[in-house]
């Protein structure tokens, strides 16, 4: 595919392409499909994960980097983004990597004269394929399936596009998707895909438990200051307590960044059942198929 922008436009088959391609990057295989090209990273919201691991990823396939600086780019003169993505294929960019905080960004730039291909590192509230497909490549390298998996995603869900992303899929290849948190975030969009229950109960019933953070950057300042983390934390926060309900061979998921003491305690980001910082070690991978799939598309 020429551009990867969401996981709706993604079939069962080219998630699990993907996914082989992860896992066979992770075992050894080189590729050089990257060499004499340059990719762009175009972040214009704050990011460690997800910017350093396609970096790292881009370095793997032999790409070179164009550095981008968002807030000392031409867009804080009142350039558009399309007239930016536009300004740095001419100077060589082969491939353009986008995190924009307005959801769907990536319309302003299909079917326009932009000649390279776009990889959508996160919109708004929308979408975040790369991190969608590295947390389906923890899970199947776990349970070796997907489907009849139960999957708990507990958290801000509303803000969150990682929640929108995985329950869209996760439903799509066959899991069982529940919702937890506050009930506000649990709009009608997650209402259509599976049922809300206490954070008690999930423990209890699920294959995998994923937690979200509360981003309080998209809260408004009412929510903000009512916010109380400790409230948070006893009613939906993740403690030992809540581990010790759930199966044995459960798995513990976040995309990070984790917000510790808010809704997961200090001593379970790296318990036995968290696969937290096995999801970024898959990210890399992951970004790497993605690279090559649209490289080659466009070769």
């Amino acid at each position: 595919m020429k551009n990867i922008l969401s996981m709706s436009q993604l079939s069962n088959q080219e998630v699990q392409d993907f996914i082989t391609s992860a896992l066979e990057f992770k075992k050894g295989r080189k590729s050089t499909i990257g060499k004499d090209k340059f990719a762009v990273n175009m972040f214009f919201e704050n990011s460690t994960r997800t910017k350093s691991s396609f970096q790292v990823a881009e370095m793997k396939l032999g790409m070179q980097q164009i550095v981008f600086d968002a807030a000392k780019s031409s867009t804080t003169k009142g350039e558009s983004l399309y007239d930016t993505a536009r300004t740095l294929e001419s100077v060589g960019a082969n491939l353009a990597v986008i995190r924009h905080s307005e959801d769907e960004y990536y319309n302003q730039l299909l079917n326009r004269n932009l000649g390279i291909p776009i990889i959508n590192a996160g919109d708004g509230a929308g979408q975040h394929p790369s991190q969608s497909l590295l947390d389906l490549m923890t899970i199947y390298e776990h349970y070796g399936r997907l489907d009849g998996l139960k999957v708990a995603i507990i958290g801000d869900l509303s803000h969150s596009r990682v929640a929108h992303s995985d329950a869209e899929i996760l439903t799509q290849l066959g899991s069982s998707v529940y919702f937890g948190g506050l009930n506000s975030w649990y709009t009608s969009e997650f209402q259509a895909m599976g049922p809300h229950k206490a954070v008690d109960d999930l423990c209890r019933e699920m294959d995998v438990v994923m937690l979200l953070r509360v981003q309080h950057e998209r809260l408004s300042t009412e929510e903000n200051q009512n916010f109380s983390k400790e409230d948070y934390f006893e009613k939906y926060g993740l403690d030992m307590r809540r581990v010790n309900l759930m199966k044995k061979d459960a798995m513990i998921m976040h995309p990070a960044p984790v917000n510790r003491g808010v809704e997961i305690a200090d001593e379970i980001v790296e318990c036995d059942k968290s696969y937290i910082f096995k999801q970024m070690i898959n990210g890399t991978f992951i970004r790497m198929a993605m690279i090559e799939s649209v490289l080659k598309e466009n070769n």
